[in-house]
């Protein structure tokens, strides 16, 4: 490599902005730290000196990078030089000599040790609905709660020509503040697992400085500052919106981003399982439903895990009862090929949902000898599934990204199926448990440029209402068109 590409042209700095924020987890999030010799599968990463939780600057980074390249350019885009993604974080991957970031993000350590949840996981065979021998693990996650400060700074360059240098600055903070709008409106997930309910969150608190260096009395002032404090500071002045922090009108920006939603509220039909896998102490059943921590208690949830297989598994069966190929299934659902080493995300958001005013009762139960009909020896187990009344709520998000309206009408059947209490979630559904009674679905299609549609079902009575019946029945047309041609 010559000499002239190495040496990279020097940055006269005219301006910075310094952007704090409190940073709230809503759900469990999963910050693996890749230590293999860990009591659990995935352990989670924190700080060598203080054992908070740590959450890197570079997965910030990586998660503002993506959004703001999703919002200008929609899913699936390739990322180019002209991108307000690129011109804030720097060159691209695939570009050799792209442009240093002129964005500082600081890793964010949590404010106190953190609260830890564990959580079991395992992949299931469609064909038998039983557990994939070896495929069973366990993962460490923070609780819903956690806080994080964050703290980013922004390097604006002085430029020759005076309008040129306002275009260019006018361009990285409205691009900063769009990303960190992310944040603010809860889009952006963090960790692994985000298409499954893990790692959503949100800032409702911003503080900004800024500093022009091109005058004496605020470059003194930027060099007083307390830079080794990432805290909100109780003197200055907050805001619950980054583009009023940063003085600007974030209207005009137009979102490419394609996506379907679906949010749907049901009650229980019959009691609901999933079961547990924390360790729990006392006198205990021998199997309890999964809680998670919300707002300082633990809580019945249905995991986005466990709805994203059941999901899956019955769009296979719709699928295979046509007799044609899972292509549509993968497309939505991601797949991973071992031996051809191929794999796809999921397009498919599900959520992890809180279940709200439910009641516990632990029940025994026993296996039989099928030769002799009697009990089995020492198969004595108790069970503590949760059970509902008429206050119980269950509200599942769903979020399908680039959808096309055939996939769309797979998912109106799943819900079909959800609704009327013939896909049951959670275990032990052979027995009857996990059935759930639709209330209320809510849905919206947001495409780029065009106004948002909305469509609405409730139940009645004994009467299902729907709001644009013909819209609803023409995208299940179009998947009963793809997979029987």
């Amino acid at each position: 490599m010559s000499l002239e590409r190495l040496n990279r042209h020097q940055r006269p700095i005219a301006k910075r902005i310094i952007v704090r924020g409190r940073l709230i987890l809503d759900t469990p999030t999963c910050l693996g730290s890749g230590d293999a010799d860990s009591p659990t599968d995935l352990a989670l990463l924190r700080d060598s000196i203080s054992d908070h939780a740590l959450l890197t600057g570079s997965s910030i980074a990586g998660a503002l990078r993506n959004y703001l390249r999703e919002y200008e350019q929609g899913y699936g885009k390739e990322e180019k030089k002209t991108d307000r993604a690129t011109s804030l974080f720097g060159g691209t991957r695939r570009d050799d000599d792209g442009e240093q970031s002129p964005l500082i993000v600081n890793d964010a350590i949590s404010s106190k040790i953190p609260t830890v949840e564990l959580r079991d996981g395992v992949e299931i065979e469609g064909k038998t609905g039983t557990a994939k021998k070896g495929q069973k693990y366990d993962l460490e996650l923070l609780a819903a709660g956690t806080e994080f400060s964050l703290c980013f700074e922004l390097l604006i360059e002085q430029k020759q020509d005076p309008r040129e240098q306002q275009n260019y600055e006018d361009r990285l903070v409205k691009s900063l503040a769009l990303a960190l709008r992310g944040l603010e409106l809860g889009e952006i997930s963090i960790g692994m697992k985000k298409r499954r309910g893990f790692g959503r969150c949100k800032v409702k608190t911003w503080q900004v400085w800024q500093f022009d260096l091109t005058q004496d009395d605020k470059r003194l002032e930027w060099l007083l500052f307390e830079h080794w404090c990432t805290e909100l500071l109780p003197e200055h002045e907050t805001y619950s919106s980054i583009a009023t922090a940063l003085g600007l009108s974030l209207d005009e920006e137009e979102d490419k981003r394609d996506r379907f939603f679906l949010e749907a509220t049901f009650k229980l039909a019959s009691p609901l399982l999933i079961r547990s896998g924390q360790d729990s102490t006392g006198c205990a059943p021998d199997v309890v439903h999964l809680r998670s921590h919300r707002d300082g208690e633990l809580k019945p949830v249905l995991s986005g895990t466990s709805l994203a297989g059941v999901l899956r598994h019955r769009a296979e069966r719709i699928v295979n009862t046509l007799d044609k190929p899972e292509k549509i299934v993968n497309d939505v659902f991601g797949f991973v090929e071992e031996n051809s080493k191929q794999a796809k995300a999921s397009r498919l958001v599900v959520h992890e949902s809180v279940i709200e005013s439910t009641a516990d009762l632990v029940q025994n139960r026993i296996a039989i000898d099928r030769f002799t009909g009697g009990a089995y020896h020492g198969a004595l187990f108790s069970e503590q599934p949760i059970f509902g009344s008429d206050k119980t709520r269950l509200t599942l998000e769903l979020e399908l990204r680039q959808p096309r309206n055939a996939e769309i009408g797979l998912l109106l059947l799943l819900l079909k199926d959800l609704w009327t209490r013939d896909l049951p979630v959670g275990g032990e559904s052979s027995i009857g448990r996990g059935q759930l009674q639709g209330i209320e679905a809510k849905m919206r299609r947001q495409l780029p440029g065009k106004a948002t549609q909305s469509w609405i079902i409730f139940q009645d009575g004994e009467h299902l209402q729907v709001s644009d019946a013909n819209t609803l029945e023409s995208f299940v047309s179009d998947f009963s068109g793809e997979v029987i041609e």
